[in-house]
Formats: C-alpha cells, structure tokens, sequence
C-alpha cells in the first residue's frame, strides 16, 4: 500500500481529503450507505467550500426549476450546488440527477456524495473514489460489511479510461486495526459468487412461459433439454429436483390458463414407453399477451381474478390503486410502521367494500404485506387528491424520485391489466374506471381535472388553472377567447390547446431582436 500526505487544513481528515483533491483542480465521487447520509455529506462539503460561481448559481436555479413546487429536498441541492458539490441518490427526480452527472461532466460540479446506485453503469471524470461506509444496515443481522462485488464497483469509477490515465480509490479507516481489515477482506478478497436469476420463481415462470409463447420449446423434454443447459442447471446439480420444479411452474400455468395441453408427443403418433408423459402445451392467449407484457405470471393471474371480482364490487380510484400495490413488482412497498398500524387498518376497513384483492386475516403472514400495500394506496391516493410532493415527503418519507419511480412502475401495470381486460372481453364500463384511475394517478389531479390533462402539455397546474377559470372541457377550450388561453398558460400552449380542438391558429412572426412586444389582437380573429 502507497502512503500519501494529506494537508491537514482543518480537524476532519475526510474534509482534509476533499480539500486535498479541490487543490489538485480533480473531481471526486463519495460513497455512503444511505440517502439521508449523502445528503448531509454534500451539505457539510459545502459549508467547507462556502463560494461558488455564476454557472453554479444557474445550475441551482434549473435544480429548483425541475419540480412545478420544489421541495425541501430541492433547496437542500441547490444549497450545494452553489457551492459545487452535489448528492446523488435514487430520491431525486430522474432529470435532477441528469443535470448533475452532466454538469459533473463539465466540471461545474467537483464532488457528488451518492449511494451506491451511481456505482454501475456511469462514466464520469471522477480521479478519486473514496468509499467512507463499508458497511450497511440489515434487518436480520444488523450493520453487515458490503460486498466485494460491490466494492469493486464503487472503486471502479475512479481514473475511467475515457477521461484519464489514473486514479484512485479510497476507504476510510478509523483505525489501524480496521485498515488491517480493510485490506484484508477487499484489496485482497476474491469476488463473491454469481447465482442465476433463475432460481427466483418470477423470472422463472416468466421465462417459461415466454418458451412456450415463442414455439421454442413445446413438449416436457424439450423444455428440459432447454434447462439442462442453463447456467441454473449448471448449478442446481440436482436434475431430478430441476424436474419438479420445472413440471410444478408448468402445472400453474396450466391451472391459470396461460398454456394448455394440445395432445402427446408432435413428433408422431405412435408413443413409446419413453414418451409416456411427455405431453405438447402450447400458450394461450391469454398466455400470449402476459408474455408480451413482460409480466410476472403470478401478477397476471392476481389481474384476472381481480377483474372477475370488479363484477361484484364498486369499483373506486383507491380500490384500482390497491391492487396496484399487491403485486410483487412494487416493491419495495412504503412499510407500516408500529405506530401507524391501527390508522392505515382503519384506512382500510373504510375501503374495504371497494377492494379487488381480499384482506388476508390478522394472523396471516401476508398480512404485514398487505398493510404495506395499503399504505402505498394510499400515498398514491393523496397524489391523486391533488398533493405536493413536499407532502408526500412530510406524510410518507418518500422523496420525488422515488415517488416518480413508484408512479412508473404503476402506468405500466395499469396498462398491463387493462391489456389483459380486453383479451378477457372485460366489461368496458370497468375498463374505463380503470383507465380513469390511470390518467389520474399519472396526473396526479382530482376527477374533474381528467378531460384537461388528455391535452398536450397539460399537466397538474396548468389544468387547475384553467379549471379555475371556468375552462373544464374540450367544448370550453374551443369557446375561449385567445387572449385569455395565453394569459393563463402562455402563447405557445394556448396555440397548441386551440390546434388539438381543431382550430386553425395563425403564424407568430419570428420576433428576433427586435424590441417591443406583438399585441395579441391582430391574432384573435376568428376565435
């Protein structure tokens, strides 16, 4: 190991070590265990750096500009940005985190303090990577060491190919003992060993069914043939045991109507003793389309019972929400904390009559889970309900990003289960509930907002103002004057509103250079 001098400038040897690469004119990338911890890191490097410089400022002012409210969360990073330093974790909103590994790229940003989710898969200029947490909490076994794997990521992004000839990697020690250890478990370390996806039961239903939807396997033999020569396989070892699991997979997608069996054996048919067994499937489709979605099996067979259920219940915006926020493709699900159980069940029985997935019973060990995913609901209700961010934040602890992520998450499986709805010729009156509820929480706006925000460029804001003044349908925008459309929303939007409903607008002249303003009389005619 190479010793290198740091100038001690003040008490803190990690701030020493961030002066220290400032000093250099390089750029550094820090890495801790949680959101929280990356945030304050930004915030201290900052207070230490104190000034900053025009293409800063601006950078802060397009940070705060990302969000039509801004949130605490917003100011912090603007705070930092000033000062050029950044935090960087999977909270901020997509564009937030855009602008700051592009501005690192450009240098106006000399360090961004990140989780380890700006580990992989990123080429920044970053000369030093200094990892200041080495170990991170678990809720078995408490705080647990990283992995070697992910170590080497995080070391990984230091001295990149593209952008120079060197750099360095950095843990920090709190002691001579724990650099011993250091050294020990990840300088000199092997990797840890890879598993197969394949093991999971989503990825392998999925997969399954995707053979079979594709015609690349058909028969019981074929589909083990197939397997064998997995890296699955490769590991399990055990090919009898790969069998079952495999023949158990198949008869759930059987019971779920997602592949059906079609005769014997294709080849002929005559069927031998060895053949005994080995019948043909072929996919559904129902099965078809679940595999075109990309859709865990077992999500799409929750989809289908639940769409028979809406037959005998009031559908409602929080009851669509609800099952949502069942399927496994929402985890990590916002989890029910020991002071909050009696009020998200109380949230609960009040919805209970409207929900498409039944409750499981109080000694059920889903229902933790189940409490999760009414806790979800109902954060994705409140957005609905027309909240900030900042109050989702306050409410749930759930930051923008995440939010954002979450919101995602949930268009795709909305426009899955309306998908599978038509192939099911589900009653359109549900669909269209369905698809209500989707506009809204994409939206985030209330039910009377809904035939606004199917416009162009009209989001949450935009369609309350517009609401507020008396503008709430295609018909309202086709009678408003021009000027008044411009006032509320601008010249360009209001054009665009005028185009969708049909109307022909006239052309803005290229203003140019030239001072003063154009009156919008002379382009009312005819509105």
């Amino acid at each position: 190991m190479e010793t290198a001098l740091i100038a001690q400038k003040t008490r803190d040897s990690f701030l020493n070590l961030i002066a220290d690469t400032l000093d250099k004119k390089k750029q550094a990338l820090v890495f801790v265990n949680t959101k929280k911890s990356a945030e304050k890191q930004a915030e201290d490097i900052a207070k230490y750096i104190k000034k900053g410089n025009e293409a800063q400022n601006e950078l802060a002012r397009k940070i705060l500009g990302v969000l039509s409210q801004p949130t605490h969360q917003c100011a912090r990073l603007a705070g930092c940005i000033r000062a050029g330093t950044a935090f960087h974790h999977s909270g901020l909103h997509p564009r937030q985190r855009e602008l700051i590994e592009d501005n690192f790229r450009d240098g106006n940003i000399r360090i961004i303090c990140a989780t380890p989710t700006l580990a992989a898969g990123v080429d920044l200029p970053a000369y030093r990577s200094i990892i200041k947490d080495l170990k991170r909490f678990d809720g078995n076994y408490g705080m647990v060491p990283i992995p070697i794997l992910e170590y080497q990521q995080m070391i990984g992004r230091a001295g990149r190919p593209s952008f120079d000839n060197v750099g360095e990697g950095i843990c920090i020690a709190k002691s001579e003992s724990e650099k011993d250890e250091i050294y020990r478990r990840y300088v000199l370390g092997a990797p840890e060993e890879i598993y197969s996806k394949l093991a999971a039961e989503p990825a392998l239903r999925m997969y399954l069914l995707s053979l079979l939807a594709g015609d690349f396997v058909s028969s019981k033999v074929e589909i083990m043939n197939f397997f064998k020569k997995t890296f699955w396989a490769h590991q399990y070892r055990d090919l009898g045991e790969l069998q079952n699991i495999l023949e158990q997979q198949l008869a759930n997608l059987e019971g779920w109507l997602f592949v059906k069996k079609v005769g014997g054996p294709r080849s002929s048919d005559f069927v031998s003793a060895d053949e005994v067994g080995n019948e043909v499937y072929k996919a559904t489709s129902l099965g078809m389309r679940v595999s075109e979605l990309y859709l865990d099996p077992l999500t799409a067979h929750g989809f289908v019972t639940s769409l028979d259920r809406a037959r005998e219940v009031t559908l409602t915006p929080f009851g669509c929400v609800h099952l949502i926020c069942t399927t496994k493709e929402m985890f990590p699900l916002l989890h029910v904390k020991t002071k909050e159980w009696d009020t998200i069940a109380q949230k609960s029985l009040e919805h209970m009559p409207n929900l498409l997935v039944s409750e499981p019973s109080l000694y059920d060990p889903d229902y933790e889970e189940f409490l999760d995913a009414d806790k979800t609901a109902c954060m994705f209700h409140d957005w609905m309900e027309e909240n900030t961010e900042q109050y989702l934040l306050d409410t749930y602890d759930v930051r923008p990003g995440e939010t954002r992520n979450k919101l995602d998450i949930a268009q795709w499986l909305f426009r899955c289960l309306i998908e599978m709805g038509r192939v099911l010729n589900t009653d359109k009156k549900i669909l269209s509930e369905i698809n209500r509820a989707r506009i809204r929480l994409k939206n985030g706006v209330k039910d009377e907002l809904v035939p606004l925000v199917k416009f162009r460029n009209i989001g949450r804001v935009r369609a309350r103002k517009l609401f507020a003044n008396k503008i709430q349908s295609i018909a309202d925008v086709k009678r408003v004057d021009l000027t008044m459309l411009r006032q509320l929303v601008g010249l360009k939007v209001a054009l665009s509103l005028k185009e969708q409903v049909g109307e022909k607008t006239p052309d803005i002249p290229k203003q140019g250079k030239r001072k003063g303003q154009f009156g919008l009389a002379r382009f009312d005619t005819g509105f």
